[in-house]
């Protein structure tokens, strides 16, 4: 079933140039190979053999691939190929099938890639009397141009997407999405992924990786997933917020936006860090002459009240009779405000960040922005 072939790699070379010559696919031509009535060459002294294992002469090699239907090799399309090297080490298309085939493997799902190896594959496990298993050849993820996944278009290693801020469930989901679906269902959990998932139903064309699509389902899980959860995830990112007094409405707050964990601790620690610097640009458009003191009467009003508002509702019912009182447009107080308190005008309703934050610091959040005229007077 195996046998020792003693060509050198000039003997092999000027075989497949030859071959090439003749218009003739390159394959080994089986001088060492052992056959009845057959002589074969005299070892040549100090050269070490490869080992060739037999292929058919004549036939096909035949299989039904889960993904493909039905496949079949012409016996001219495998040669004797090599299954262990001069030095001992044995080539993958025979560890693979032996490996399989020791630890029990009853159903192969790999790249389309692989399909090629196939036919070897089962010369091996029917030379060793190994069960064939059931083969599922996926088509490949291209980049949006259609072209083979390079680094750059998305073909990482999973713990970088970890580090990017993409939660397993996401990239799972995302995964299971981009070669198979179960109508137009797009959200599965993994017990239905388990229950639906069937490789018979796998796309037989290509697939295109798709960033924005592993964005927004990334969003929907961390709206969806438990903000207990969330606390455990960002401690990751070094943001650790599990034991803060206000931490599930920080968190109600800050999922909202965020597509990635990344995004959702810097959102997080945008409202709990004191701000260190003021937005320049909307410093420069919404703080204005007056707006001080527009701020300092506000205060009053938030101090007037600062032991009964505790929620965003309550801060709102005192706020909208101020606005209107002082014939006020919303962005007139909010922006000055939400820079006060965040540093920049990109953060969720003033309600909801005084409410997380606390009068009382709210308040000295106002103070100290002012203390500074939001920045204006640095140089």
């Amino acid at each position: 079933k195996a046998y020792k072939c003693y060509m050198s790699k000039e003997q092999l070379q000027a075989l497949r140039e030859k071959q090439e010559a003749n218009k003739e696919t390159p394959r080994y031509d089986g001088t060492w190979r052992p056959e009845d009535n057959k002589v074969l060459p005299e070892i040549p002294k100090g050269v070490e053999p490869v080992i060739r294992i037999k292929a058919p002469k004549e036939g096909e090699i035949k299989f039904i691939d889960g993904v493909k239907g039905k496949m079949s090799f012409g016996a001219d399309q495998v040669d004797d190929f090599i299954i262990a090297r001069a030095n001992g080490m044995p080539t993958y298309n025979f560890v693979v099938a032996v490996d399989d085939a020791l630890m029990g493997i009853t159903d192969v799902i790999r790249g389309d890639d692989h399909l090629s190896n196939t036919p070897k594959q089962i010369i091996v496990y029917n030379a060793l009397g190994f069960d064939i298993p059931k083969f599922y050849h996926i088509p490949m993820i291209n980049n949006p141009q259609g072209k083979k996944l390079s680094k750059r278009d998305g073909a990482m290693d999973v713990m970088e997407y970890k580090r990017m801020g993409y939660l397993p469930e996401a990239l799972l989901n995302f995964l299971v999405r981009l070669g198979w679906s179960n109508k137009d269902q797009e959200i599965f959990s993994m017990d239905e992924m388990l229950e639906l998932f069937d490789p018979n139903n796998i796309n037989k064309s290509a697939s295109a990786y798709n960033e924005e699509k592993l964005l927004w389902l990334n969003s929907h899980y961390i709206k969806n997933v438990s903000n207990e959860r969330l606390a455990n995830e960002l401690k990751f990112f070094d943001c650790d917020i599990t034991n803060h007094p206000k931490k599930d409405m920080v968190l109600n707050l800050s999922k909202q936006r965020a597509n990635t964990l990344i995004e959702l601790k810097d959102s997080t620690l945008n409202i709990l860090d004191t701000p260190t610097s003021y937005e320049k640009k909307g410093t420069k458009k919404f703080v204005k002459e007056g707006t001080q003191d527009m701020l300092n009467k506000y205060i009053t009003l938030l101090q007037k009240g600062k032991d009964t508002l505790l929620s965003a509702d309550e801060i709102e019912a005192l706020t909208k009779p101020f606005i209107q009182q002082n014939e006020l447009k919303f962005p007139q107080l909010f922006q000055p405000i939400r820079i006060a308190l965040t540093g920049g005008t990109q953060a969720p309703s003033v309600y909801d960040v005084i409410a997380v934050l606390g009068i009382e610091e709210s308040i000295k959040r106002m103070k100290d922005a002012m203390s500074v005229n939001f920045g204006k007077e640095e140089v």
